[in-house]
């Protein structure tokens, strides 16, 4: 909104010039993200509380997790508040892919919200049931790899970090891989929102360095010189990634430890669709896996925990899954879990920038 109303009196002010520049606008775009949700976050809070939107506690979770029940939830609402509010008023409202951020965030926002607010009115921790959760985010995911396959100098083309010269073209068929690049993403991330802080951290990191590539991709004389794929575009993606770290940055304003409100699945599973979606779009998909790699261990846990499960007729491979609580179960407090895993996320994010030389 500010690139359309101001900018174009450019010419008469000159420093309105800076609302042409990508980087000015993600600053600003970050800055109201965070500062709407710091402002408004207690406000938001006391509202839940008084509507009795509290934290429903699995039964079979550590016992250091009972005290959380009734702690606020879906703060994700919030976060997604923030994030199209500063979109709005940041972006270059004529960019299609903006339009599909929100769309996308706020349609796997509605899914999260389904099934924050069934557990809630059941009292327990079981909401939406996964055959029902997966239809919507297919559906979703669908939308998406259709509508990229069909615009305008987008291709089935993948770009794989290390490999220079191999970008197999999967033609239609990107589709279905978009699918589980973007639904994966969306329940790794929710698997992960399981301590204070623990999501928001690594989602901060992920979205800061697809800043980065999308900012790149979206140059073509930058994403020429570095080997990746230019996508017209993408530097609009950037403002919306930024969105993403100012106002997560804001939520761990209430959620670090002890947290005053939790993200529920309304933000999980939003912001993860969300990040599999920039992945998608900035045809960095396989980098998702190492700048997120939090997430994919997270997810892992579960998968190979079930799995062995079933297989051996009841051992474990972990004390328990998802793998933070393994280490709540080793005897490791709450915030030395989060801020280790803060920073293996930190060092992920610097191995996926390092990626942009190594082509």
């Amino acid at each position: 909104m500010f690139y359309h109303f101001l900018y174009p009196y450019h010419t008469e002010l000159g420093w309105l010039n800076v609302f042409r520049y990508i980087t000015f606008r993600s600053i600003g775009c970050a800055v109201t993200a965070f500062l709407l949700v710091v402002l408004l976050g207690p406000y938001f809070i006391a509202w839940l509380q008084k509507k009795h939107f509290g934290q429903v506690i699995r039964d079979d979770g550590p016992e250091s997790h009972f005290s959380k029940k009734g702690v606020p939830t879906m703060g994700g609402i919030l976060i997604l508040s923030a994030m199209t509010g500063a979109s709005l008023l940041w972006t270059d409202l004529t960019s299609g892919l903006v339009w599909l951020l929100i769309a996308i965030s706020l349609f796997f926002g509605f899914i999260g919200s389904m099934d924050d607010i069934k557990k809630i009115r059941k009292g327990n921790s079981r909401g939406l049931t996964p055959r029902e959760k997966l239809i919507l985010q297919v559906f979703g995911a669908l939308v998406v790899g259709v509508f990229l396959v069909l615009a305008p100098g987008y291709d089935g083309v993948l770009s794989l970090p290390f490999f220079k010269s191999f970008h197999p073209d999967l033609g239609w068929l990107y589709v279905p891989f978009a699918v589980v690049v973007i639904v994966g993403a969306s329940n790794a991330v929710n698997l992960t929102d399981g301590l204070d802080g623990l999501a928001a951290g690594p989602i901060v990191i992920t979205a800061s360095t697809y800043l980065i590539f999308s900012y790149v991709a979206g140059n073509a004389v930058v994403a020429s010189y570095l080997q990746i794929p230019f996508v017209s575009g993408a530097g609009e993606v950037t403002i919306y990634c930024a969105s993403i770290v100012g106002a997560c940055l804001g939520f761990l304003w209430f959620n670090c430890y002890p947290a005053e409100i939790f993200m529920g699945d309304v933000g999980s599973l939003s912001l993860g669709g969300t990040l599999g979606v920039i992945s998608v779009i900035t045809k960095q998909e396989f980098l998702l896996v190492i700048v997120g790699g939090i997430f994919v261990m997270e997810a892992l846990s579960v998968i190979l925990q079930v799995g062995y499960f079933k297989m051996t007729g009841g051992k474990r491979i972990f004390l328990m899954a998802p793998f933070h609580h393994h280490f709540e179960k080793k005897g490791w407090l709450e915030p030395k879990v989060v801020v280790r895993f803060w920073i293996v996320s930190i060092i992920l994010g610097l191995i996926a920038l390092a990626t942009l030389k190594l082509r």
